[in-house]
């Protein structure tokens, strides 16, 4: 059904129950937002056939959709969540609520699309249930729907956030270098290598604050959240992994980072050097074909831009070249997930041998960093978002992610610093 004048997050934040799962995303510039509560029906899988099992699993549901005509993507019966980076990612503690693969169908959503906003009920129904009563429960969960704005940020009176990094930046420092070797042995042409810091508080981290400051800093970026009772992986991130608009694919090879700078003058030179910057030039490059590349066994077409543009968001600017295609037969938006996961712009080339590499040398479960992070509607169209500049939160601990491209003649003490700029999208609202 539609409705008026809610916001379809702010709805989902303040109406959501302790026990229960939730979901948000949103594109402020885009003008498009997706929440979503409870669960009707649960995907999981892990292991290398995830996308695959999880994509048949959504598309066997043998359901009854009552939608009207000509509803937006996003709009009606909607399976929303996540991936794990690694086949078997988030086997440690942390991670426990968040399945290696795990898309949901909710019990209401919201969409925020052009203008208009639309309301979603699914039900599962027993053939010997009774209706009306299943009728009247829905029309309460409906009716507990709140209006509230989004919580500001509200810094603890007297405590102070421990701020501190997993393992010792230097170590991380010896890691990269440990990566050039590897690549000048001929190993592999990039990898890229994470870092994990964390963030105790004095309090609770207020999850709804801070996806509000997400969305207000980051109105280019994909702003997500999806949260389980025990925890809620949250980030804005700026890099689409695909968006399927019936038999049109869009994605955007994105790697290749630098600073911002407050006068416009140095920030667009800064962005010039990163256009030529043949470090980072190739980094681009291997990101780009291996896209492209991954893309054409099922397109009629692929079409890359000529050349790379810069994408500016508040802390940081990046390489980015647009990537289209169209397809040659139906594949959903989870499927196509699947075929482009992991890119070169978080795992690395050749995917085998950086895969290798990331396990020996990060020590550490990615779990859902990295991973695709996305939505799919009942027509299979959908987006993912690769989960960067995110956070994994539990109560008073954070756990924030930030990784970096390895090629040939990376630099260690640079790539560092490319961390902490990465850093600065969420440490800062989580360190208030």
């Amino acid at each position: 059904m539609a409705v008026e004048g809610v916001d379809p997050c702010a709805a989902v934040f303040a109406s959501r129950l302790a026990s229960d799962r939730w979901f948000c995303w949103e594109q402020p510039d885009r003008e498009f937002a997706l929440a979503a509560l409870g669960v009707v029906l649960e995907a999981t899988s892990r292991g290398s056939r995830r996308f695959r099992d999880v994509a048949r699993a959504c598309l066997l549901v043998d359901a009854v959709y009552d939608e009207p005509p000509g509803l937006p993507a996003g709009a009606g019966a909607v399976w929303v969540g996540g991936f794990a980076f690694d086949p078997e990612g988030g086997s440690t503690s942390p991670w426990s609520s968040l399945a290696p693969a795990s898309l949901v169908l909710p019990e209401l959503s919201v969409c925020r699309s052009g203008g208009e906003t639309f309301l979603t009920v699914n039900a599962l129904v027993q053939p010997d249930e009774d209706v009306d009563l299943r009728a009247r429960a829905l029309e309460g969960r409906i009716s507990s729907l709140k209006q509230s704005p989004l919580p500001l940020l509200d810094p603890h009176p007297t405590g102070r956030v421990e701020i501190a990094s997993v393992r010792p930046p230097d170590e991380f420092e010896r890691t990269i270098a440990a990566a050039t070797d590897r690549i000048g042995a001929g190993e592999m042409s990039k990898v890229v290598l994470a870092r994990e810091v964390s963030a105790i508080s004095p309090a609770a981290h207020d999850v709804g604050a801070v996806f509000g400051a997400l969305r207000e800093q980051f109105p280019s970026c994909f702003c997500f959240c999806c949260g389980t009772p025990e925890a809620a992986f949250i980030g804005a991130s700026p890099e689409l992994l695909l968006r399927r608009s019936g038999a049109s694919v869009s994605t955007v090879a994105l790697a290749g980072s630098t600073r911002r700078s407050s006068d416009p003058a140095v920030d667009d030179h800064l962005g010039e050097q990163l256009l030529r910057s043949d470090k980072d030039r190739r980094e681009h490059t291997i990101v780009a074909e291996r896209i492209a590349r991954l893309l054409r066994p099922h397109a009629v077409w692929v079409e890359a831009a000529p050349e790379p543009e810069i994408v500016k968001v508040a802390n940081i600017q990046h390489m980015a070249t647009p990537i289209v295609a169209q397809l040659a037969e139906p594949r959903s938006a989870v499927e196509l997930a699947g075929i482009l996961h992991p890119t070169p712009a978080v795992g690395g080339e050749p995917s085998a041998a950086a895969a290798s590499a990331i396990a020996e040398l990060e020590q550490m479960d990615r779990g859902w960093y990295a991973g695709p992070v996305g939505w799919m509607d009942a027509t299979e169209d959908g987006e993912f978002c690769v989960a960067l500049r995110s956070a994994l939160i539990r109560d008073r601990e954070a756990r924030l992610y930030a990784g970096v491209g390895v090629v040939a003649g990376s630099d260690p003490a640079t790539e560092l610093a490319e961390t902490e700029i990465k850093l600065g999208a969420l440490l800062p609202l989580l360190a208030e």
